[in-house]
């Protein structure tokens, strides 16, 4: 689409320039910040003088050489404003309190007996003054909310079109929980919030093409061009998890059988661990010992679910080309017992290109993906909550929960 150019525009434009390049570099003198991105002076200092007044900047003490007093550095202030992100899961909901750099401030595990959108909706509302309680900070610091839900979400509208594990189809959850806050709402696909957090702050930052691969509960994988991420016609890409791996296979949540998911998720590991040693009621954490021992069986599982995820990632890296892959979900827990059979697979079966696996997970990095939604619209202006909308009659920034 062309956008028509305005002194609005312009000014957006310098924001996302000079916002963008903190991020990346951290703290800088404007003059540097002109040389490098091209701008005037005057348009330097005027930006970074209304970005001040926001408190989104602020300046760091000077340093002292031996040639003098060297100009203030300028840096983003992190810690001027909140995102609150929520992963819902099937019985709770990972629920974190960050800066804007998604640093973690407060981290909670809300369990979830209602499945339906209302009980979800309650649940997060209830959760948001506790949070805030525990962190001692103000309602009035909150940009914004982010949701990342598993299953197709149309990121621009708010809705979820479809998500077979909570059984939700079209469901305009972010002006839902929005109408019920009262503060902007941002929701996407667990794995695209994933990819988010890793765009700005995590492995993905130096790259303007990688692929994030999740494994846990589920396959994903999030598809990052030119610096954003590729959503699709349908919200529907980069399901490398549904791709279908054996024809006429095991039942997949999502209805069809066959699924890479099905296959070779943490759901199937733990199902042939038990199936293969007898043990019906062995747990996750049965199976995570059992590989930190080193097991023969444990390991053979991990082996043949990876070997099956780097066949299909092969063909993913074929027809993109990205610069790296950033591996996330619960199972990069598994360490090189499953990370080393995917990349094996992968670069047996690739074309040309043989990115590397960069793994980059830590507790908590499903929620922190999920206040990413919220922190990405500080770095791009065209990004807004279709949840705004409806929320005229609230200032923003100045939301009341409860």
């Amino acid at each position: 689409m062309l956008m028509r150019g305005n002194s609005t525009t312009s000014r957006a434009l310098n924001r996302r320039l000079i916002l963008n390049l903190l991020r990346r570099q951290g703290a800088i003198a404007r003059s540097e910040i002109a040389t490098i991105t091209g701008l005037s002076p005057a348009a330097v200092t005027f930006v970074v003088a209304e970005l001040l007044d926001e408190s989104l900047l602020v300046e760091r003490e000077a340093v002292v050489g031996a040639t003098g007093r060297r100009p203030v550095p300028i840096d983003i202030n992190y810690e001027a404003r909140l995102a609150i992100g929520f992963k819902l899961h099937l019985r709770k909901i990972d629920c974190v309190l960050t800066d804007l750099a998604t640093t973690p401030l407060v981290s909670h595990e809300a369990p979830v007996t209602d499945l339906s959108p209302g009980g979800m909706i309650e649940t997060i509302a209830a959760t948001i003054p506790a949070l805030l309680a525990k962190g001692e900070r103000s309602d009035r610091e909150v940009m914004g909310i982010g949701v990342s839900i598993p299953g197709e979400i149309d990121a621009l509208s708010g809705i979820c079109l479809q998500s077979p594990r909570f059984g939700w189809r079209d469901l305009p959850f972010a002006q839902m929980l929005a109408e019920r806050v009262h503060v902007p709402v941002w929701i996407d696909d667990d794995i695209n919030a994933f990819a988010v957090a890793q765009k700005l702050f995590g492995a993905g930052r130096k790259h303007r093409n990688f692929v994030a691969l999740a494994v846990g509960a589920g396959i994903g994988s999030s598809l990052v061009m030119n610096g954003e991420i590729y959503h699709g016609s349908r919200s529907a890409a980069g399901k490398l998890g549904h791709t279908i791996s054996v024809p006429g296979g095991r039942l997949c949540e999502c209805g069809r059988r066959g699924c890479l998911m099905a296959h070779a998720a943490e759901a199937f590991m733990l199902e042939e661990w038990r199936a293969k040693t007898g043990a019906a009621a062995a747990t996750r954490t049965d199976f995570v010992a059992a590989v930190s021992a080193g097991q023969q069986l444990a390991i053979a599982i991990l082996q043949d679910a990876g070997s099956r995820i780097g066949r299909h990632l092969a063909d993913l890296v074929n027809l993109i080309d990205p610069e790296v892959i950033v591996v996330g979900g619960e199972s990069v827990q598994f360490g090189e017992a499953l990370l080393g059979p995917i990349r094996e697979a992968m670069e047996q079966n690739v074309f040309f290109a043989k990115p590397p696996l960069l793994p980059d997970w830590v507790p908590g990095s499903w929620a922190r993906g999920a206040a990413a939604l919220v922190t990405q619209n500080i770095f791009d202006f065209e990004r807004s909550p279709s949840s705004l909308a409806i929320l005229s009659h609230v200032e923003y920034g100045n939301a009341r929960f409860g």
